[in-house]
């Protein structure tokens, strides 16, 4: 629960000083020790704290899903496996698990998402990063449409959907190989682009180093850039972006 939400419960009575004070106790973050729970964060930023799960004990991370579900009723995490989602289910049942995008989340039922952030990929192994970038977006309350495999090998599949793309308020081009989806993007549409580069490639696209470079190098103008793979970096700048344009 965060400060505001605590503050109109006590107003409406519904919550007691008291308990109100000791909740308040946590802020601005709860030290279980091996980590400092940032419940302080939404309120700082707009965005709630999300779990990375890899390389996380399992003990841990049983633990962090716990007292954050518990303090908000709804958790984000990426970089999951299944065998995490098993052991965090026995604990917080209520969490689901996306083996595509290894997103690992508990989330409110009746969350209202506005705006309009369009995902697109330049082939089908490129979803993995591109379905955590669109399930990032719409966790922190984006609409998003996605435009998949549609890669500069048959520009015309990209050309097609030229309203859809202009339509948006924010796009994620998201693409291995060459990379050069983002540009091609960028250069057909009057919003931000952010590019995705993917590890998707033969030996000399240096798993997604190549994509990386040529979207760095862009010549398109409004684009940026996140790191190799990061879905989530760009589903959660796409949000920024999203909530500003729908202000």
């Amino acid at each position: 629960m965060d400060v505001g939400e605590l503050l109109r419960q006590v107003k409406k009575g519904t919550i007691e000083p008291d308990q109100a004070e000791e909740l308040l106790k946590n802020l601005p973050y709860e030290d279980l020790g091996y980590a400092k729970l940032d419940f302080h964060r939404r309120l700082r930023t707009g965005f709630g704290e999300t779990v990375f799960c890899q390389g996380k004990p399992d003990a841990y991370l049983v633990e962090i899903y716990q007292k954050i579900f518990e303090r908000d009723g709804e958790v984000l995490g990426t970089r999951a496996t299944k065998e995490q989602h098993e052991l965090v289910r026995k604990a917080v049942p209520q969490v689901v698990f996306d083996p595509i995008s290894r997103i690992l989340k508990v989330e409110h039922p009746d969350k209202k998402r506005s705006g309009n952030v369009v995902v697109c990929t330049g082939g089908t192994a490129d979803i993995p990063a591109a379905e955590e970038a669109a399930q990032t977006a719409e966790y922190f309350g984006s609409r998003v449409s996605r435009i998949y495999d549609v890669g500069v090998a048959g520009i015309h599949r990209l050309l097609s959907k030229r309203e859809q793309l202009a339509s948006a308020n924010c796009i994620v081009a998201v693409a291995g190989m060459e990379g050069a989806l983002g540009t091609v993007v960028a250069g057909l549409v009057e919003c931000p682009v952010i590019a995705v580069p993917t590890s998707v490639g033969y030996g000399a696209s240096f798993h997604g180093l190549s994509a990386l470079l040529t979207m760095i190098n862009s010549c398109a103008n409004g684009i940026s850039v996140v790191n190799i793979d990061n879905g989530y970096g760009a589903g959660y700048v796409a949000t920024q972006i999203n909530r500003l344009a729908v202000r």
